[in-house]
C-alpha cells in the first residue's frame, strides 16, 4: 500500500529495526530521487508482515504512455524486499495487484543482486582482442542472484536485452572496490603499480583534493562537456539537472551527494559526484569530468584515492564506481574505463539485471510491444 516519503526514508535510513531492511538500498529507490526525475509520477510503496510491521518499500516511478490513459510502471535498483523469501511470487503479487489499479500497462524493476563477480587479476588475465567479460568464467556466482533470476523468469518475467529488445537502463556490468574490513593500507597495495605511481606524481606535483558546494556544479558541468567531446558520449544532462539532484539529495540527507575536486595552482581540474546510501554501507562515484590539459599532474587519479580513503573512513562497506564496458580488447577505446577501473583493484560484478513483465490483458500486452517497437526506432 502506498505510504509517506518520510516513513519510506526512514526504513531505508535504518530507523526500523535492521533485520526488517532485507537488501541494500540504492540512491535511485530514495524518496529524493522521485524530486529529482522530471517527467515521471512518483509513488511510495510499502510491504508489511502479519504485525503490519514494513518490512519491505519500492519506489515506482510512472511514465504515461502518449496518447493513452496508460503508464508503464519503473523501479529503479528496486524494490527492497526479503529477495531469499522462497514464496517470492507471493510477495511480488501484491505489487503487480496495485500496478494493474493504477493503470499501469507494464513494469520493468531491477532488483539490486549481485549475479556473477570476476576479480581484477581474473580480467587482467583474459584480456584480448575480441575477449568479452561475459565470456571469462566468473571467480563467484551468487546463488540468490542465480536463484532470484530462476525465479522470476518461471514467473513470467524477461530480463531486458535477452530478446534483443530494450536494453537495461541502469548499468548491468559495474566495478565495485569492497571496503569491509580493509585498511587504508590494504587499499593502496590493491592498487596497481601505475596508479600508486599517478597518485604519489599527484601529490608530488601539489594537486589539492577535497569536496566544494553547489557553486562549483557550473564549472563541474563545463569540465563533463569537455570529458564527452573528448571520450566521444553524450549524457544528455543540463547543468539544472545536477543542481537538481545535489539540492533534493542533500534536502533528505545532508552529505547524501557530495562534489569531489581536484586542483593545481587553483585551477579547477577534476570534479567527480558521489553519493551515499542511506545506511551508509555503499557510496557511489557516479559522474566524473576532467579537463584535457595538465594530465601530466594526475588529478583523477588523486581524486579517486581521496574519494576512497574517505569511504572507507565512513564505514562504508563497497565503493561503486557504477558502470563499465564488457569489452577487453586492448584495441578498443572502451576499454579504457574498464582499464582505469581494474586499476583499483577491486572487481567486476554483473548484476541479476533489469526485468519487465506486461500485466495482465490483450491490451496491455499489445501496448508493451508498441512501446518495444517505438524506442526501437528511435
Amino acid at each position: 500500500m502506498p505510504i509517506p516519503p518520510e516513513v519510506h526514508a526512514a526504513f531505508q535510513s535504518g530507523a526500523f529495526q535492521a533485520a526488517a531492511r532485507p537488501c541494500p538500498v540504492s540512491f535511485l529507490q530514495t524518496p529524493a530521487w522521485a524530486r529529482v526525475k522530471e517527467g515521471w509520477d512518483a509513488e511510495h510503496l510499502g510491504w508489511f508482515d502479519g504485525q503490519r510491521r514494513l518490512v519491505g518499500t519500492a519506489l515506482v516511478l510512472y511514465r504515461q504512455l502518449p496518447g493513452v490513459r496508460r503508464s508503464f510502471a519503473y523501479l529503479p535498483e528496486g524494490p527492497c524486499l526479503d529477495w531469499a523469501d522462497p514464496r517470492l511470487d507471493r510477495t511480488l503479487e501484491p505489487l503487480l495487484d496495485h500496478l494493474r489499479g493504477t493503470g499501469a500497462f507494464a513494469v520493468r524493476m531491477g532488483p539490486p543482486l549481485a549475479y556473477r563477480r570476476w576479480t581484477a587479476r581474473t580480467l587482467k588475465a583474459a584480456t584480448g582482442p575480441g575477449q568479452r567479460i561475459g565470456d571469462v568464467l566468473p571467480d563467484l556466482v551468487e546463488p540468490l542472484g542465480a536463484a532470484v533470476a530462476d525465479r522470476l523468469r518461471d514467473a513470467g518475467w524477461r530480463r531486458c536485452g535477452e530478446d534483443g529488445q530494450g536494453g537495461d537502463a541502469q548499468p548491468r556490468l559495474v566495478f565495485e572496490v569492497p571496503l569491509a574490513g580493509r585498511s587504508l593500507d590494504d587499499l593502496w597495495t590493491g592498487l596497481n603499480q601505475e596508479w600508486r605511481r599517478n597518485v604519489k606524481k599527484a601529490a608530488r606535483a601539489g594537486v589539492w583534493t577535497g569536496t566544494e558546494g553547489p557553486e562549483t556544479l557550473p564549472a563541474f558541468h563545463e569540465l563533463l562537456r569537455i570529458t564527452e567531446r573528448r571520450d566521444g558520449f553524450d549524457l544528455g544532462r543540463g547543468l539544472e539537472y545536477y543542481q537538481r539532484q545535489y539540492a533534493a539529495l542533500n534536502a533528505e540527507r545532508p552529505g547524501a551527494m557530495r562534489l569531489y575536486t581536484a586542483r593545481h595552482a587553483g585551477e579547477l581540474l577534476a570534479a567527480h559526484t558521489l553519493i551515499t546510501a542511506p545506511d551508509g554501507q555503499r557510496v557511489w562515484y557516479q559522474t566524473g569530468a576532467s579537463a584535457d590539459h595538465r594530465r601530466e599532474v594526475r588529478p583523477s587519479n588523486a581524486l579517486q584515492w581521496r574519494m576512497l580513503c574517505d569511504a572507507q573512513a565512513s564505514g562504508a562497506a563497497v565503493y561503486d564506481m557504477r558502470g563499465v564496458p564488457d569489452d577487453m580488447d586492448p584495441a578498443s577505446r572502451a576499454h579504457g574505463l574498464l582499464r582505469w577501473k581494474l586499476g583499483t583493484g577491486g572487481e567486476a560484478v554483473e548484476t541479476v539485471g533489469e526485468w519487465e513483465l506486461p500485466l495482465q490483458g490483450a491490451v496491455n500486452k499489445a501496448l508493451h510491444r508498441a512501446m518495444h517497437a517505438y524506442l526501437t526506432r528511435r
